[in-house]
């Protein structure tokens, strides 16, 4: 069975080529995914699904909540405070940076200008966060 990674971004190409780059680096996953901080936090909720994602793929840009809302909501909820929570976006702002890391983020990837760097990216965090890290047992 594919791991399930839930991506929260409100961009459709992004979505798109994101989807693509899993599919062209081999990794087989299923990726859900939320369109706002609401979706996100409503997907994540112990009623809206009896599997939870092995990871988030997190933006901060998003409609309704912001990534770093969603992401703070993450790390309260005890059932979810430890998923590995990736923020993957575009903004290189220091306390965007910063904020991430205090509220919990796992890590900070800054979303690649070209899917051949999107692919490469996708399999690095294959080949970490589904190979090579140990997860934690979820409640």
């Amino acid at each position: 069975m594919a791991n399930k990674i839930l991506h929260v971004e409100d961009n459709a190409d992004d979505v798109k080529l994101t989807a693509l780059a899993f599919r062209k680096a081999g990794v087989p996953v299923q990726i859900e995914v939320a369109a706002d901080g609401d979706q996100a936090i409503a997907v994540l909720q112990p009623s809206a699904s009896n599997t939870l994602p092995v990871g988030v793929l997190l933006d901060i840009k998003l409609p309704t909540k912001s990534g770093l809302e969603v992401l703070a909501w993450v790390r309260s909820q005890p059932r979810l405070k430890r998923l590995p929570v990736i923020m993957l976006t575009s903004s290189l702002l220091p306390i965007d940076i910063n904020d991430a890391y205090d509220l919990g983020a796992n890590s900070y990837l800054v979303k690649p200008p070209n899917l051949e760097t999107l692919v490469s990216l996708a399999q690095t965090i294959a080949q970490y966060w589904l190979r090579t890290n140990i997860q934690p047992v979820m409640d």
